[in-house]
């Protein structure tokens, strides 16, 4: 598999979910093994190959298993079952805190990471200018990592990986936490990696940035994947079906006649792009001031209407 950045194998990993602290105790000493435990699936058979040189992104809701593949991967969890075969060195930015001491200096932990990364004191002299100078947090590298705020940590954490010199790149929703300077920076940085022909797996809720940086996208729900694909099919999916679970408490919507008499200006939005099953599509929409139908521009705390035309497929 000389072209396989990382190949996922049925993966599974189960935790045993305890009432009480007790029944562990009780399970381990029981003489006909009863189980007190219930088996939860944080992944279920999860299969998938990622290329050298591709940029794969994973969604799914709270919960679905992604930041459990991504340990996995990383190997920080081990599988319950299932293998992972990774070909190349791994740089990983997970959830804030992971790899690093809260005691140690921002220095002293970038040694400590380039030491978890098998590279000795002297190369990681050579790379930390470089990393001082993307994390870009003054004279707070000198200071205990435990004193930093979140956007600080990410920035440090972010710079590191990412000067490592990795063959794959593993970013969870770590980036979520910066300003948008350094979310728009780290992005950059993707780009320059993708034309490295590096590959970069990474968790974000953000489909919009699925779409403009991603080649493939995974969709994971509840420890199992669901689909795989393009990232603009494979998100039109995902947000239909968060978008059906939001409104499915919904039980009267008010609709009310237009009222011809009134000269409406409609916009026609028939042509946009749009997701769900397509049972009943918008034609033209127009927000109108009832007392003044021929309005177009409103301000905060006026009262409007919304009309909306639409009609069956």
């Amino acid at each position: 598999m000389p072209n396989t950045a990382i190949k996922v194998s049925h993966l599974t990993k189960v935790y045993k979910l305890y009432d009480k602290p007790i029944d562990r105790l009780k399970e381990s000493l029981h003489p006909l093994k009863k189980k007190y435990h219930k088996d939860f699936y944080a992944l279920n058979d999860v299969s998938f190959e990622i290329k050298k040189g591709e940029t794969v992104g994973i969604i799914g809701k709270n919960g679905a298993g992604k930041s459990t593949l991504l340990k996995i991967i990383t190997g920080v969890l081990t599988p319950s079952s299932g293998h992972v075969h990774v070909n190349g060195r791994i740089a990983s930015l997970l959830e804030l805190g992971a790899g690093f001491n809260p005691e140690y200096t921002g220095v002293e932990n970038i040694y400590l990471q380039g030491t978890l990364m098998g590279y000795t004191k002297e190369e990681m002299e050579s790379k930390i200018q470089a990393i001082l100078d993307f994390a870009d947090i003054g004279d707070f590298v000198y200071q205990p990592v435990k004193s930093y705020s979140s956007g600080m940590f990410a920035r440090l954490a972010f710079a590191v990986a990412i000067n490592v010199e990795p063959d794959i790149l593993i970013v969870d929703e770590a980036l979520s936490v910066g300003d948008m300077r350094f979310q728009q920076k780290c992005y950059r940085k993707f780009r320059e990696f993708q034309e490295l022909k590096k590959t970069i797996l990474f968790v974000t809720h953000d489909t919009g940035t699925i779409i403009n940086y991603c080649t493939h996208t995974i969709w994971i729900n509840e420890g199992k994947k669901i689909d795989e694909g393009s990232p603009d099919e494979i998100c039109k999916r995902y947000m239909s079906t968060m978008a059906y679970e939001q409104f499915s408490s919904i039980d009267k919507i008010e609709i009310n006649e237009i009222n011809e008499n009134i000269d409406i200006f409609w916009h026609d939005v028939s042509g946009m792009e749009s997701f769900g099953e397509k049972k009943v599509l918008i034609k033209s929409i127009s927000m109108i001031d009832e007392k003044n139908p021929t309005k177009q521009v409103f301000r905060g705390g006026e009262n409007i209407s919304l009309k909306i035309k639409m009609f069956s497929t």
